[in-house]
């Protein structure tokens, strides 16, 4: 990258950081992992905090579902007094990832603080978020603050587990009114550092590309595979993932992923910059878009629909023509696009009638990515501009899947700004010694506390 805009220097110690990091310490080490933890005992643990500072009971509730008892979550509801305005609601999951400590440097599930970092499970993904919006709940009601828009808050199970259980799809049956908001703050953006440490960008998300596997099947007579025939199953379906793999969809540009290659030229020199301007300007031409396809497999998935083979099973012994065969196409399709749309797509490529597609499952929640307002961006942009000068605020599409696709396809539109700034290797989330900078926690913290008082005193 051609562009360092500031490094990241120890900050001095902050005003209510002590009881933070003592709230932090409290859910990191509440093991929440599905196998051996208690999301219902982290909820109720943040819940005894929120009461203490001033909340009724009524307005902090820990909904615990009758068939999974440890699968509790936490909503909170802070009355503003501008009937008028519709609430926004901060939301972030407190389930993490499975940990083996056999496997890990330290306890996953003692936070540890070693050379600026604090390593622990959920470090990152999703409790330095859920932590900062409880402080942030905490300080505000301590302090008497009067919001005009009424805010809430849902810190919930299973994001990680979802095919199990979802704390947010079961809220949304259950208690609907306990997230209608007219926008919803979710993990997702992230800000990025180079391997230097400094300051290189501030992510928002806007939008997630939707998940769907699809399955192929094809079968012949078999026989022996001494005399072997042109019917070959495993030929013919090979011939049909090549072609697959050859295909790239259309450019299909979200404003979040147009967003992103205009802002991000600033980062770039030379060709790059000068790509990467055309994108957000909707002047590239065809070579351009190779050009930056070709560049990270990431920005090629910001452009268009992406399917590729994943699994392949097929034959039933080394010495037989193959009966039946099948494989696995993940798809990672562009909010808005049609998943009966990628099917025909995908046949028309096939163009084999012995080759059956279909469905591995049933559709996920779908819904267009939502619109980066100004009442959304303003806020985002002011704090960022006032915490880190010159860092450019990049808008970012979800290539992964979070719980922002429950609420968008609810019709709440949902955005990631975590303001919590990562390292090129990602900080070891979903991975081994999951780690977050101590600066980057109480930046995020100080920047979260901001936003959301933004956001509940303006119209």
């Amino acid at each position: 990258m051609a562009l360092t805009v500031s490094s990241c220097v120890e900050a001095k110690p902050r005003e209510g950081e002590a009881q933070f990091r003592e709230l932090y310490k409290e859910l990191i080490e509440t093991d929440t992992s599905l196998s051996s933890g208690s999301c219902t005992l982290a909820a109720e643990r943040m819940q005894a905090r929120l009461i203490q500072a001033g909340f009724a009971d009524t307005e902090a509730r820990v909904v615990v579902p009758d068939s999974f008892l440890k699968q509790g979550n936490l909503v909170v509801h802070f009355e503003g007094e501008n009937k008028a305005l519709k609430p926004v609601l901060f939301m972030a999951h407190i389930d993490v990832v499975e940990a083996k400590r056999s496997d890990w440097e330290r306890d996953p599930f003692t936070l540890y603080e070693e050379n600026g970092y604090f390593y622990a499970r959920g470090a990152v993904d999703d409790k330095a978020m859920a932590s900062s919006f409880v402080d942030a709940f905490v300080r505000f009601k301590k302090a008497g603050f009067k919001p005009q828009r009424t805010m809430k808050l849902a810190l919930t199970c299973g994001e990680e587990t979802d095919s199990i259980f979802n704390g947010i799809q079961y809220l949304l049956a259950k208690q609907p009114e306990a997230l209608q908001a007219e926008w919803a703050i979710n993990e997702g953006g992230k800000g990025a550092l180079d391997s230097d440490g400094n300051f290189v960008s501030f992510g928002v998300q806007s939008g997630e590309k939707i998940y769907q596997d699809f399955t192929l099947v094809t079968t012949a007579p078999g026989g022996h595979s001494a005399r072997p025939v042109d019917d070959n199953a495993i030929n013919r379906l090979s011939a049909a993932l090549v072609r697959i793999g050859d295909y790239k969809f259309p450019v299909d540009l979200t404003p979040a992923s147009k967003g992103f290659f205009g802002r991000s030229a600033v980062l770039w020199d030379g060709e790059r910059k000068a790509d990467m301007a055309a994108i957000g300007a909707g002047t590239a031409d065809a070579a351009v878009y190779n050009r930056i396809a070709k560049a990270n497999p990431l920005w090629n998935a910001f452009l268009r629909t992406t399917c590729i083979s994943t699994l392949v099973k097929g034959g039933h012994a080394p010495n037989a023509q193959p009966q039946h065969v099948e494989a696995n196409i993940n798809c990672r399709i562009i909010p808005g696009e049609s998943i009966d749309a990628i099917k025909a797509q995908l046949e028309k490529l096939i163009n084999d009638p012995l080759i059956e597609v279909s469905l591995a499952d049933a559709p996920g929640p779908q819904s267009d990515a939502p619109p980066l307002s100004p009442k959304i961006m303003e806020p985002i942009e002011t704090i960022t501009a006032d915490m880190w000068p010159n860092v450019p605020v990049i808008p970012t599409l979800s290539s992964g899947a979070t719980d922002g696709r429950f609420l968008n396809a609810a019709g709440i539109p949902t955005y990631g700004v975590s303001g919590v700034f990562v390292n090129p290797d990602g900080n070891g989330v979903h991975g081994l010694n999951e780690r977050i900078r101590v600066r980057s926690l109480l930046d995020a913290r100080d920047f979260l506390y901001r936003l959301m008082k933004s956001y509940a005193v303006t119209e």
